[in-house]
């Protein structure tokens, strides 16, 4: 499967990003993968060239371009439990310093980016994400109804606060088909319960489903919170809600 790393320009500079894409001269949906609080990493390009093998040109961004190319921070091949805390101790600035009107703001530069590409088919796009990516998903998907027709977070970070910018807060803009995968311990009850009431009121063909058995970041192979048959349930889903929402793109 081609791939290659591009840049993407934005308001605050150039971003780093991953693309694969089918080598068959034709032209596909376009599809934005949010990566996960550990950064874009050779997990999430394996993930993106599984994707594009199914008939996608799949751009997976560097949201911390700010402070660098990826990976900004060192990574080890495998995270385990061990390392994980001090890892998410550097990560931790890199996400607070990625404010709401930052996802924003990178959000437009990259659906530019992406529907701009020879190989992208016209039409909407398909947007998904894990951990913070989930969230990162919903505020592109809620920023540009117009131009993103399925979204999907899996084991997502907050999508339910008390915050008056919350995702959920903004989910009544929403046109995409939506799949929300949750671990057993991502959200609780009284939190699905205020997300599902959200998608419900607006209009918008969606499913929300606790995987079971599941710990916090059970797509990502290279943690110990991987689960090979939560991995295959994700793309089960994920692969006919793209299907459904870009199957005329």
């Amino acid at each position: 499967m081609p791939a290659k790393t591009v840049q993407i320009p934005t308001p605050d500079g150039q971003a780093d990003a991953f693309a694969a894409f089918p080598d068959d001269g034709e032209r596909h949906p376009g599809v934005l993968m949010y990566m996960d609080a550990f950064g874009v990493r050779p997990v999430l390009e394996y993930m993106a060239r599984e994707l594009a093998g199914h008939g996608y040109y799949v751009l997976v961004p560097n949201v911390y371009y700010r402070q660098g190319p990826a990976p900004v921070t060192e990574l080890p091949e495998h995270i385990g439990e061990e390392v994980r805390p001090a890892i998410i101790g550097e990560v931790m600035p890199l996400i607070k310093a990625h404010t709401t009107e930052r996802v924003v703001s990178d959000a437009g530069a990259f659906l530019d980016f992406l529907t701009a590409q020879p190989e992208v088919a016209a039409g909407p796009v398909g947007v998904t994400g894990y951990c913070m990516g989930a969230v990162l998903a919903m505020r592109t998907a809620t920023a540009h109804p117009d131009r993103v027709g399925a979204v999907a977070g899996f084991h997502p970070g907050p999508l339910v606060t008390d915050a008056p910018d919350s995702p959920h807060r903004l989910i009544g803009r929403l046109t995409a088909h939506v799949h929300i995968g949750l671990a057993e311990n991502d959200m609780t009850p009284e939190a699905l319960s205020e997300l599902n009431q959200a998608l419900e009121a607006a209009g918008v063909g969606y499913t929300t489903e606790i995987y079971p058995g599941t710990v916090h970041g059970f797509t990502m192979a290279d943690t110990d919170a991987f689960d090979a048959s939560a991995l295959k349930r994700h793309w089960d889903r994920l692969l006919p809600l793209l299907d459904r929402a870009l199957a005329d793109t």
